[in-house]
């Protein structure tokens, strides 16, 4: 938490980085829509808006403050000023996606991923260098990340085929001695990079790699800058995630007293200068309008990046560095996969003295926060399946880069396989897939209702539980959860002989003793099942009757 007060000090917004947040439709028309339904629309949405604006109004005159008209308060309330839109070439599959943080990338096992309606599995070979393929058995169809490692191969479980370098079938164990392994048992195969600490997968299998496009963070490359980077993976569409991130708005209301840094008191109209538009994204700069200056820059970059920097001169002249980064993938119709990654070059001393775990949970806190109304956000998109314009009410002094992210998309949305834009839209094709289905009653109705949390067992393989959010994808926390549940175990253990001794033994110094170890085990197991509660249990807001 120390690590975000640069951008949430009294010359900035609280809280933007507290880990809680910061392609174009084809010439012909995806959806045949009636110019009199698209009409209605238009009224209605004016008309809630100038009655929005009209409630607004008579509800703050009292404190000074005044609308003069909707422009003065909205972020383009009838759509473009010129009513033109401009579309550009996009190509979803010709981009750099982040695939997952590279110190997390198990040795011993493979990893099942998707970007997309893409599914990919991605391991390391006997030699350490990062292999991706398509994640299917030639075979059988079979997933491959559901295989195992066997001397640097990937095995699938089913029969045994196994694969190696560059999607080459090496071993077919059903094959009679003296028959060849045929060229169409190999695998299709995708191009990895490893750039600073991130694996980055190249989708296209038409066009050659362009190493141009991977993302290089300036920051992340300055001497003495360290950073504390999570992984999570999240039940809504990357699209509502980047707008989430983008949005410093809501973080008083929505993290009131995560920490010191978020109160609702704090909720204020934000000043936002756009100083860069292009077909690749936008950035700008923002802060908060009663300070008269924006000394926080934000840029987003195609197709799923975001970050948030602040620069602050002390008082003997060096300049400290700070960056928020967000690593967004779009892994399905209705989830995304994020890395976070918060560094800076000088460290505050209060941060040292918490566990690197620590910042882990309290991120996976500050999603759980957000968890309830951004699923059902996503709900409400894919139920209406109209323009976010005819849905959202975009505010100039807190809804900037949203608006500048949607109507970034109807530039490119063309290109993806779905998306939803300021002005366009185009839904999905694949139905979204349940890959796994839950163990036991519990776990299936808290996969039923991934925005309430707190009902799933810790193991339940969904998105409703922090351990499958962000745990299984943490080598520190994973770690940390197995060495707290020994402790637990071995302190409960001790705890049961010192009680059996203590009641066997006659002497009441013996006893005392005892019941005194007794205690202190008791007091370091219960420690040690709230250290695993800390990382394993979603946060469940206190006014919520349950």
């Amino acid at each position: 938490m120390a690590l975000l007060r640069p951008f949430l000090s009294d010359a900035s917004l609280s809280k933007t980085l507290q880990l809680s947040h910061p392609k174009l439709m084809p010439t012909r028309t995806r959806s045949a829509m009636s110019l009199s339904q698209n009409s209605l629309r238009k009224i209605h949405s004016q008309s809630l808006k100038k009655q929005w604006a009209q409630h607004a109004v008579a509800e703050v005159s009292g404190g000074g403050v005044s609308f003069d008209d909707d422009e003065s308060v909205f972020v383009s309330p009838s759509g473009d000023a010129r009513g033109e839109r401009v579309v550009v070439d996009y190509d979803w599959t010709e981009e750099w996606y982040p695939l997952y943080l590279t110190q997390n990338i198990p040795d011993d096992a493979p990893l099942g991923l998707t970007v997309f309606d893409k599914q990919v599995v991605l391991y390391r070979d006997g030699g350490g260098e990062l292999r991706c393929y398509e994640d299917r058995c030639p075979h059988r169809l079979a997933k491959l990340s559901e295989g195992q490692l066997i001397d640097g191969k990937l095995e699938c479980l089913y029969h045994g085929w196994q694969f190696e370098g560059q999607g080459e079938c090496v071993r077919i164990p059903q094959l009679p001695a003296d028959a060849r392994i045929p060229k169409s048992a190999c695998v299709k195969t995708y191009e990895v990079r490893d750039s600073q600490g991130v694996a980055w997968i190249w989708m296209s299998h038409s066009t050659p790699p362009n190493p141009n496009k991977i993302p290089w963070f300036e920051n992340f490359a300055r001497p003495g800058f360290r950073d504390v980077s999570t992984t999570h993976e999240l039940p809504y569409d990357h699209s509502i995630l980047l707008e989430n991130l983008m949005d410093p708005a809501h973080v008083p209301i929505s993290h009131d007293r995560t920490d010191w840094t978020a109160k609702r008191e704090d909720a204020q109209p934000l000043s936002f200068k756009v100083t860069e538009r292009t077909d690749r994204g936008f950035a700008g700069w923002w802060g908060r309008e009663k300070d008269q200056s924006v000394p926080n820059f934000l840029r987003f970059e195609a197709p799923c990046v975001l970050q948030n920097n602040r620069e602050i001169v002390d008082k003997n002249g060096e300049t400290n560095y700070f960056s928020g980064l967000f690593l967004c993938r779009p892994s399905g119709q209705g989830k995304s996969m994020l890395i976070v990654r918060f560094g800076n070059t000088k460290r505050v001393p209060l941060a040292k003295l918490f566990p690197e775990w620590y910042f882990h949970q309290n991120a996976g806190k500050v999603f759980e926060q957000d968890m309830g109304f951004l699923s059902s956000q996503n709900e409400i998109l894919m139920k209406e399946k109209v323009p976010t314009k005819e849905l959202y009410i975009n505010l100039k002094s807190s809804d900037t880069w949203v608006a500048e992210y949607r109507k970034w998309m109807d530039k490119v949305g063309h290109g993806m396989p779905y998306h939803f834009g300021h002005s366009t839209i185009s839904l999905p094709k694949e139905p979204a897939v349940v890959e796994h289905a839950p163990a036991g009653l519990l776990a299936s109705i808290s996969a039923s209702l991934p925005a309430k949390g707190g009902i799933g067992t810790m193991h339940a393989p969904n998105l409703a539980n922090r351990y499958f959010r962000h745990v299984v994808h943490c080598k520190e926390c994973r770690s940390v959860v197995k060495a707290f549940e020994a402790w637990k175990n071995v302190l409960s253990l001790v705890a049961l002989v010192s009680t059996a001794l203590a009641i066997l033994v006659s002497g009441r110094q013996w006893k005392a003793l005892l019941l005194v170890s007794t205690s202190l085990c008791l007091a370091g197991a219960y420690a040690c099942s709230t250290a695993i509660a800390m990382n394993t249990t979603n946060f469940i807001r206190i006014h919520r009757r349950l």
